[in-house]
């Protein structure tokens, strides 16, 4: 298939070239072309604006948006408005409040143009491993557009989720998620590191992954970190930064009355680590960089 992308970025520039390696066909425009990757240049096809980038798609045309959520991806949703065509397709990949998403899918209806709201989940891992999809929207639309996300995924690894709205509410939820589990590995391992024992906590996390029911990618990944940073994070700032999902999950479940306390304590956290050093928040802070290529602040 062919396929306009929006935002070559460290996310949208890994998904484009996943897609070319497919045997997709990539349209691509970032808004600052030299931060586009050599490699991502040679193998999409780049255009000098949003505009260039739709008059050079076969219709119906499929432009999938990897920009920051709010107004850039707002204003790039009137845009292509203006520009495209009804059948045409609007993918949402970035990290939109859901509650935008609807609005957004209600004005590309009003001029009979598909909107689809995906929540994507891989980080800088999703161009070999692929990207966990959670996709709202019309149906028709969602299997139109289902080779393109065959080919981001791994197996079973996307699925319609319900109609607009629903993909990115998943998503929220999914990150929310992700703050308690990094927050738990990050205070047990503070315990450890504390304790009255010389404890190799890179050894540990590497133990626990041999069939421990607390095994996960994530201690992969710290069993990674902790390697490259030595033990004790000493060149890792305890500095963590929250996306903003987490804050509206939790303002989602006030709003619903549904009790969330230990996801609500995780964000608190994010904040007090702005504030005082700690190495549960060495430990959040080098996971992020690992799955995600956050950048981390240096001590």
């Amino acid at each position: 298939m062919q396929i306009g992308m929006i935002g070559l970025g460290r996310m949208g520039g890994n998904m484009a070239l996943r897609l070319v390696r497919a045997g997709h066909s990539v349209v691509g425009y970032n808004r600052n072309p030299r931060s586009i990757e050599p490699a991502v240049t040679a193998a999409v096809s780049v255009t000098s604006s949003a505009a260039e980038l739709v008059k050079q798609l076969k219709t119906p045309r499929a432009v999938w948006l990897m920009v920051p959520h709010g107004q850039p991806t707002e204003e790039t949703i009137d845009t292509l408005l203006e520009k495209l065509a009804p059948g045409d397709i609007i993918v949402d990949g970035g990290n939109s409040r859901y509650t935008d998403s609807a609005r957004a899918a209600e004005r590309c209806a009003a001029r009979g143009v598909n909107f689809l709201d995906v929540g994507v989940s891989g980080g800088v891992w999703g161009l070999e491993i692929g990207y966990c999809l959670m996709i709202g929207g019309a149906k028709t639309a969602f299997h139109y557009l289902e080779p393109v996300f065959a080919a981001l995924a791994p197996k079973d690894g996307y699925a319609h989720v319900g109609p607009n709205g629903a993909g990115h509410f998943v998503k929220m939820i999914h990150n929310a998620i992700e703050y308690a589990m990094l927050q738990s590995l990050g205070e047990g391992f503070e315990c450890l590191k504390r304790s009255e024992y010389d404890i190799d906590l890179g050894r540990v996390a590497a133990l626990w992954q041999q069939g421990s029911v607390v095994r996960s990618w994530l201690l992969d990944l710290l069993t990674k970190a902790l390697r490259e940073e030595g033990n004790a994070l000493e060149h890792v700032a305890g500095y963590v930064d929250d996306s903003g999902m987490g804050r509206w999950s939790i303002a989602y479940a006030v709003e619903n009355a549904i009790p969330i306390p230990v996801i609500t304590q995780s964000l608190f956290e994010r904040f007090a680590s702005r504030q005082d050093e700690r190495f549960s928040a060495k430990v959040i802070a080098a996971l992020r960089k690992q799955f995600g290529g956050h950048a981390v602040k240096k001590e």
